[in-house]
């Protein structure tokens, strides 16, 4: 008799047969083996009975079936039953499922968030139990996803076409039309730079006295203080930056051509005086290691991958190359990392960039709305260098490798220390600004690059006469807000509290199958279908696409996760406050609005 191991996926069965070897069967459940049955009153497989919710699951399709049939084969004559799925709320649901479609009567619940052998043996050695309320969450997210779907969806197919509504997709569907009607009403107005350039070998900007400088500080923090979790930090703000408006800061516009060449003439017939000097220090802490949404920002951002294809390549180095797992579980919002990396981490820093190392290790904090299930997305050991791994990974994989593995180390090194000059111009009464960074210390910049190159000024002296050279003029519009990238997208969804990180790249995935959207030059453009959908919902089911409204159930499902609110008590109560009524009205708005089309559409989802 044999123990048998059930993960979720195949990919890691021969990693995992390497490092148990014999008296083991390892098995995969290939996913979720149920779904909710198309039965009931309403064909959503569950229904409301005397305050509770009775749920019916079915073996999902064709192949669930299958891998059920062969699982109970397997554990049939079992010594001893493993369930090791993911590591989430998913993966608990699916042992929960399986434990139940087996008849499981004696069985162990086994996580871990790496494939190496210490980690498995360890997991192995501290069996635990099925987290029945995190299975809770995952059926209340379920459930609400289904019931969304299946009621509202309908309401579309009859007015204008579209193909189905969900409770993250629609709130993520709204933040893109949005910012396409802020597009479609944007007046451009025009305006005017000036520059003045020095013999000295370099140049300034015209400010006016009135301007204020705040979008030049930083931000950053001292050294020794705790950066937050990294997931909008100054760190992220590098790749999503190339995003915005190329347009020139407020302070440095003029806006009519006139005064553009009355402040020019005046440049050019007057002295220029240096009547200011600030220099000063500024420390950069380093990024916090990466998460599910930073790694689809900047792998997206970096190398134009899809937060899809991104994910796909992370499950891959997690669940091993050549028989070793590469990286930590890849669906994390915790940015956190366990003492034993961060003792190896600074042991490798230590030994190969000492001058990085700093006395204490920095430390992060979590949100507060985080998961905090494991730690941020890591290399298994600070060893496996992304040089050790070219040889064995295809490009793709050595790239998203070799960022995560930068980033983690980069995250235990000291700070970067700036040098910061600004020197303060004046012809007359006009102002002229420039400003340099020198890198004093690298830091962790030796490992992350997220500062642009250095600007070096010259060295001179307060009161110093500068020969001006030239004034040049150059005429700009202001150019509409950009669409978003699908990195932005997902910065954004994080930042708003919509879907968690297990969904923000299927989401993305569902809005372009349904047809609601288009990328285009590597931006998300909606199709005439999204936006009719979007305009719909928010006529008659405003509160679907309010971003809040979607990140309050995301914080209820989080309490349900956490064993503080009843998963039955809240669908119920859900669709007995909130959608029965919703539906009522948005069924008579729809009406009024749209001419009536045939019932019928596509299989819906969230």
């Amino acid at each position: 008799m044999s123990n048998v191991l059930i993960v979720e996926s195949p990919g890691k069965i021969k990693t995992l047969r390497k490092i148990l070897g014999p008296g083991w069967v390892i098995e995969a459940s290939v996913g979720h083996v149920t779904e909710l049955a198309l039965d009931g009153p309403k064909r959503l497989g569950f229904e409301f009975k005397n305050d509770q919710v009775f749920t019916h699951y079915v073996p999902r399709g064709d192949r669930g079936k299958q891998v059920l049939g062969r699982l109970k084969k397997v554990v049939a004559g079992a010594r001893h039953v493993f369930l090791a799925t993911d590591p989430d709320r998913e993966g608990e649901a699916i042992a929960w499922h399986l434990a139940s479609q087996l008849n499981l009567k004696s069985y162990s619940r086994v996580t871990y968030t790496q494939i190496t052998e210490a980690a498995i043996k360890k997991a192995l050695s501290n069996p635990g139990v099925i987290n029945l309320p995190l299975v809770d969450s995952q059926r209340a997210r379920q459930c609400l996803d289904k019931l969304v779907g299946f009621e509202v969806s309908p309401l579309l197919w009859r007015s204008t076409g579209g193909k189905s509504a969900g409770r993250v997709q629609s709130a993520t569907l709204h933040l893109i039309c949005e910012r396409e009607r802020e597009r479609l009403n944007f007046k451009p107005e025009n305006y005017w730079v000036l520059k003045a350039k020095y013999a000295e070998g370099f140049e300034a900007v015209y400010e006016p006295e009135a301007a204020t400088e705040g979008s030049s500080s930083t931000g950053e923090n001292a050294p020794g203080s705790v950066p937050g979790s990294g997931t909008s930090a100054a760190a992220e703000k590098a790749p999503v930056a190339s995003e915005k408006s190329a347009d020139e800061p407020e302070l440095n516009r003029v806006r009519s051509e006139q005064e553009a060449n009355r402040i020019a003439e005046i440049a050019r017939n007057h002295e220029h005086v240096l009547s200011q000097i600030e220099q000063k220090q500024e420390f950069r802490n380093p990024p916090a290691p990466l998460i599910t949404s930073s790694l689809q920002q900047v792998a997206g951002a970096k190398f134009k991958f899809s937060p899809k294809h991104t994910m796909k390549i992370a499950q891959e180095l997690y669940e091993g190359i050549q028989g070793k797992g590469l990286i930590t579980y890849m669906r994390t919002d915790a940015a956190v990392l366990s003492p034993e990396f961060v003792s190896e981490a600074r042991q490798w820093l230590g030994e190969n960039a000492a001058e990085a190392l700093p006395e204490k290790a920095p430390t992060y904090r979590v949100k507060a709305d985080a998961q905090a299930a494991h730690e941020a997305i890591r290399p298994t050991s600070a060893y496996f260098t992304p040089e050790k791994t070219r040889s064995v990974l295809t490009p793709d994989q050595h790239k998203l490798y070799s960022l995560i593995w930068e980033r983690a180390i980069a995250s235990q090194c000291k700070a970067a220390k700036l040098s910061k000059t600004k020197l303060v111009i004046h012809a007359q009464q006009t102002r002229w600004v420039a400003r340099g960074t020198v890198v004093l210390e690298p830091g962790y910049l030796r490992f992350w690059k997220n500062l642009e190159e250095d600007k070096e000024l010259p060295a001179l002296k307060q009161g110093q006469v500068l020969k001006c050279k030239n004034v040049s003029i150059q005429a700009r519009t202001t150019t509409p807000p950009p669409r978003y990238s699908e990195p932005r997208l997902v910065q954004l969804m994080e930042r708003k509290g919509i879907g968690r990180p297990s969904t923000y790249a299927s989401t993305i995935a569902t809005l372009k199958e349904r047809e609601y959207v288009l990328l285009e030059k590597l931006v998300l453009a909606p199709t005439e279908l999204g936006m009719a959908t979007d305009q719909a919902l928010t006529s008659a089911l405003p509160d679907l696409v309010d971003t809040r409204f979607t990140a309050t159930m995301e914080a209820d499902l989080d309490r349900i996760a956490e064993g503080k609110l009843s998963w039955q008590a809240y669908l119920i109560q859900w669709n007995r406050n909130y959608l029965d009524p919703a539906l009522r009205k948005a069924r008579q708005t729809l009406r009024e609005k749209y001419p009536q089309k045939p019932a019928g559409g596509p299989n819906v989802s969230a």
